[in-house]
Parts: structure tokens; C-alpha cells; sequence
């Protein structure tokens, strides 16, 4: 029998190392094209096999409505963290397995960090806690190396997500869409405190680059990553490779779900609500809002392969759903943007799930989650998937 000898197998491992290292930066060098997975039970190989055969590239993963083996999933408690739950992670690991062996990569993107528990785990409460606190991030910082260390070496991650949609401005005296002047003001204040996001994110980076000084790091802009939430960043973070992610939603007044139960729903393209006054949107509308992330990324010289639109989306029974992702979609491809759409086949929320097309969802689907038992529901290519559906299938 052939034997490998110590030092020839730590080499041999070295090396193995160096290629992966080197397909994760490669990966990222082409437009990505995937969905996004907020699934309450773990996805499983027909589901990733599923969205592979549309085209898509890679899924970002979100566990957070997984069946946990304590409090909160991975964290065992987010107001008191300790360790990784070794079951969760088990968990966590046989999902990448299967989304690897269909071929697709993983990109892994908590929603909650410890003292920053998700609202919808948290009894419908924005938690505060990390951004009240600089001490509260060392918390957060331990738990991504935790996690870092025990995910470095799974086949099929292609980037880490450090979390989705942070909102440190939220209490922070900063509103929503603010002009982007009165957002570099209040960060000039905010600058060096606990609710300066860059800060946040370069310390959570130090803490991962101790154990994985290779893997992909994305990060979400702040204000729940909308796209003009990165006007006030002065400069790019110290990592070089590192990824840039917002989420497109806006208008938000026409693309939600709380529209349809209006009178006379927001239409697009359309007069809607926005940052405090009415105003068209339209192609054009979505194009200049989302060049602020274009003409602030140019301004630093950030390349846009740098760039993810780590979510979009809108409610799919709105009768122009589908002329919404066709223009929001043009305007990334136009960049050359990685995108991931939200969301694919979802088992916990349907209105986003562009497969059922513009009907009520099936009881059934209610019944299953209800029971706790997989989604019974079919799904097929729909005209509200297609403008997703054709892109998909470029390369």
C-alpha cells in the first residue's frame, strides 16, 4: 500500500489549500448569477439541483429559520455566546455538501450575530445591542473566527457574508435615505463609535483573517443595505478581498407587500412615496438611484466585480413585478454586478417566490409549514420568473 508520509502530506494539504484559495478569487472575477435561500428548513440536493438547472451560479445561504439546537441557530444563544453548536454546524455543513455537489457555491450569510439578534426572532424588536456598545462586538467577532475556523476548508463556499442588512444608523439619528451630505455628517460623528459600520467590519475581518486569510468576505451596505447607504463610506475597507453588497427594494411603498392591501395599490412605473416625497419611478428612476452605488464605487476605485446585488426583488402579485425585475436586472448586467435574486422557492413566505406566478399560493403550502414538514408545492417557469429565468441562463 502507498503511503504518505507526514511532511509529504502537509504539503500535499498546503497545496490543496493554495487552489482552493485561488478558485474562490476566480470565481469572483465573472458575473455570478444566483438566489437567495431563507428557507425555515435546510435546503436539501433536489432543491440546489433545482436552482443549478436554471443557470444560477451560486446561493446565498441564510440558516437563521432552521431548527436550532438551542435558542438560536450556530449560536446557541444570541445574548450569551459561548461556542458553535456542534449540531447546527453539522447541519450547516451537509446543506453546503449538497450545494456543492449540484454545483453550486455557497455564500453564507447570518442574519442574526450575537447581541444582534434578527427581529423575527426576536419577537418582531429591532435588537440594538451590538451597535450600542463597541465591547458588544467582541462577541460577534469571536463567533465569525468560530466559525471561519470550522468552515475554512468546506469544498463549495465561495464568501462569507459577515450579516445581512446591518442597521447601526437606524437609532442612531441617521434617517432613511438621507441626502448623502447628511449622511457624511452624521458619520463624520459617528466615526471611531460603536455604530460606525466600517469599523465594525474591519475588526469582524481581522477576526475571520486570523484562521482564513483567504476565503471572500462580502459586506452589506448599512440602513438594512440599501444601495445609497454606501454614500458615506470615505473609503473602501482595508481587506482587498472584500465584496460589496446592496439590496434593492425601492420604492419600497410599490415593491412590498403591504401594497397590495392599499385601495389603489402604488403602481410601477408609477408616482410612489419616496425618502419623503412622491416622485416617478420607472427604468430610468431605478437606474439613477442604483448609479450611487456605481458612482460611489468608481469614486474609490472599486471594480465591479467587487459588486454584488446580494438581494432584490418585489411582491409577485403586483401586476408590473415583472417589468420591476426586467429594469433592475439591466441595470446590474449593464454593470457586470454578481447578483442573487430574492428568493428561490421559499418555504416560509411565498410573495417573492416568482415560480407560483401571480396566484394565491396553494393551502397545502400553509398546511406544510404549519406541521413543520417540506414544501409540497410545485413550482414552474413562470412570465413573473422570466426576466430572472433568461439572465440566469448566460454565461
Amino acid at each position: 500500500m502507498f503511503k504518505i508520509s507526514v511532511p509529504s502530506l502537509a504539503v500535499a494539504m498546503a497545496l490543496t489549500a493554495s487552489v482552493q484559495a485561488a478558485d474562490l478569487a476566480a470565481f469572483w472575477t465573472d458575473t455570478q448569477r444566483g438566489g437567495n435561500s431563507f428557507n425555515r428548513l435546510p435546503p436539501d440536493a433536489s432543491y440546489y439541483a433545482a436552482l443549478r438547472g436554471y443557470g444560477a451560479s451560486w446561493v446565498r445561504l441564510s440558516y437563521d429559520k432552521w431548527k436550532p439546537e438551542q435558542r438560536d441557530f450556530l449560536m446557541g444563544n444570541a445574548d450569551d455566546y459561548r461556542r458553535l453548536s456542534a449540531v447546527d454546524l453539522a447541519t450547516l455543513k451537509a446543506s453546503v455538501a449538497q450545494a456543492d455537489a449540484a454545483g453550486l457555491k455557497v455564500v453564507i450569510a447570518p442574519l442574526s450575530l450575537p447581541l444582534s439578534r434578527w427581529s423575527q426572532n426576536n419577537d418582531g424588536k429591532f435588537d440594538d445591542r451590538i451597535w450600542q456598545d463597541k465591547a458588544h462586538w467582541k462577541a460577534a467577532g469571536q463567533f465569525w473566527q468560530d466559525l471561519a475556523r470550522a468552515l475554512k476548508d468546506t469544498p463549495g463556499i465561495a464568501a462569507y457574508n459577515l450579516v445581512n442588512e446591518p442597521a447601526p444608523e437606524k437609532e442612531g439619528g441617521l434617517p432613511e435615505h438621507a441626502s448623502p451630505a447628511e449622511m457624511q455628517a452624521w458619520y463624520a460623528k459617528a466615526k471611531g463609535g460603536s455604530r460606525d459600520l466600517l469599523a465594525f467590519y474591519n475588526y469582524l475581518i481581522a477576526q475571520v483573517r486570523a484562521v482564513d486569510p483567504d476565503t471572500p468576505i462580502m459586506v452589506d451596505a448599512g440602513w438594512y443595505g440599501a444601495a445609497d447607504a454606501f454614500a458615506y463610506w470615505p473609503k473602501a475597507l482595508e481587506d482587498k478581498r472584500v465584496l460589496y453588497s446592496f439590496h434593492m427594494y425601492e420604492p419600497y411603498q410599490a415593491t412590498s407587500g403591504p401594497n397590495l392591501k392599499r385601495k389603489q395599490p402604488y403602481r410601477y412605473p408609477g408616482e410612489v412615496p419616496f425618502a419623503g416625497k412622491t416622485q416617478p419611478w420607472n427604468k430610468e428612476r431605478v437606474a439613477r438611484y442604483l448609479d450611487t452605488v456605481n458612482g460611489w464605487a468608481r469614486s474609490l476605485s472599486i471594480a465591479p466585480e467587487q459588486i454584488v446585488m446580494g438581494e432584490f426583488g418585489c411582491v409577485r402579485m403586483l401586476d408590473s413585478c415583472s417589468q420591476y425585475l426586467d429594469d433592475v436586472l439591466s441595470y446590474a448586467e449593464d454593470k457586470r454586478y454578481h447578483w442573487a435574486f430574492y428568493s428561490f422557492r421559499e418555504d416560509a413566505w411565498d410573495a417573492m417566490d416568482y415560480e407560483l406566478g401571480h396566484a394565491k399560493v396553494h393551502w397545502r403550502y400553509w398546511d406544510a409549514m404549519e406541521k413543520g414538514q417540506p414544501d409540497p408545492v410545485k413550482r414552474r417557469a413562470t412570465p413573473e420568473f422570466e426576466p430572472i429565468r433568461k439572465r440566469l441562463q448566460q454565461r
